[in-house]
């Protein structure tokens, strides 16, 4: 016997949209706390992002992140790369 389709509120579909774009955790994660398929879950936040919203996944927020941390590390590394240079031009000026 086949299962009954099962009917969420809007809020319910929203609210779980929200937790997907949070992106601490999976879709799969957050499907499987919710009590959702895996396929419901993506159809949901892939329906919103269709109609105009706009709502990132999980991974993709993670790797927003790390794009962001690497963007000011590298920021960093290149500042103190200039000021290594002028200490070792400053330097090599003072040794002659």
């Amino acid at each position: 016997m086949a299962e009954k389709r099962r009917k969420y509120t809007k809020e319910f579909k929203a609210e779980a949209v929200r937790l997907l774009a949070g992106g601490d955790r999976s879709l799969a994660q957050i499907a499987r706390d919710i009590g959702v398929s895996d396929t419901t879950l993506w159809g949901w936040a892939h329906r919103r992002s269709k109609a105009g919203e706009k709502v990132p996944s999980a991974a993709s927020m993670t790797e927003t992140e790390e794009v962001r941390q690497l963007r000011r590390e590298n920021a960093l590394l290149r500042e103190e790369r200039e000021i290594l240079k002028k200490a070792m031009a400053f330097f090599a000026r003072e040794s002659k």
